[in-house]
């Protein structure tokens, strides 16, 4: 449910009033199912706040009813620039033809796109739907930002996997494929803690003023962590058996 016109007023107003707002995220109950003249009316009066830098759109709508990104709405937006997207893919079999239509039209249209997609139980928690989704999404021109793990929300433990398995998916990413599709694995820490990122610990130990490093091969390397121009002969690192 979208709130109304007064309410939405309410919160333009806010934002005009507070000089430290950069950055505004439009999201949660998707803007994009709101008609185009509404869409345009918000746009609008958010650019005309000077302080205002961004603009995000958050939306499952390129994933789910990709007819609604039409050329008409696509030439609206691109008049707000800068103007991102933040999308919702969850599974390859979202990456419809329509799906690699919409994306191409924002695309086309100058919006910088990226993915946020939650790691499923059941759904994506392998790494090789994961890969396979994430390769779509560089194909349609979306960037592979976050995977989320699954919130806390109430009647949704079914959906969550452990945080184990994220660390796993990423592992089987890292090195299997290019950098640009491996998102960034991150929790949204309860009571207002921001995303947190996890990742799989790279940093194995340390030796002689350097660290001991492992690859996606379980090779271990050694880099020397000093700024002392006197190890620049060993800078290339040194690869240690076992």
């Amino acid at each position: 449910m979208h709130p109304g016109k007064s309410r939405l007023e309410k919160a333009i107003e806010y934002i005009r009033d507070t000089p430290t707002i950069r950055d505004v995220l439009i999201s949660g109950g998707d803007p994009l199912t709101l008609n185009d003249s509404r869409i345009e009316w918000l746009l609008m009066k958010l650019r005309e706040i000077p302080h205002v830098e961004i603009i995000r759109i958050g939306t499952k709508v390129p994933a789910v009813l990709p007819q609604r990104i039409t050329p008409q709405l696509v030439r609206m937006l691109r008049k707000y620039h800068p103007l991102l997207m933040s999308l919702h893919f969850i599974h390859p079999y979202e990456c419809t033809p329509e799906a690699y239509r919409a994306c191409k039209l924002l695309a086309d249209a100058g919006i910088p796109l990226g993915s946020q997609t939650v790691l499923l139980k059941g759904i994506n928690d392998t790494v090789d739907t994961m890969k396979a989704l994430m390769h779509h999404l560089l194909k349609m021109r979306v960037r592979p930002y976050y995977l989320y793990q699954c919130d806390l929300v109430s009647g949704t433990s079914h959906f969550r996997t452990s945080v184990q398995k994220g660390v796993e998916i990423i592992q089987g990413l890292r090195g299997h494929t290019s950098g640009y599709a491996v998102p960034n694995y991150v929790i949204d820490a309860p009571g207002g803690g921001g995303k947190i990122p996890v990742v799989p610990d790279y940093v194995v130990g340390h030796k002689e003023q350097g660290l001991l490093l492992r690859n996606y091969e379980n090779r271990v390397f050694y880099y020397p962590d000093s700024t002392d121009c006197n190890t620049e002969p060993q800078s290339k690192g040194v690869y240690c058996d076992g």
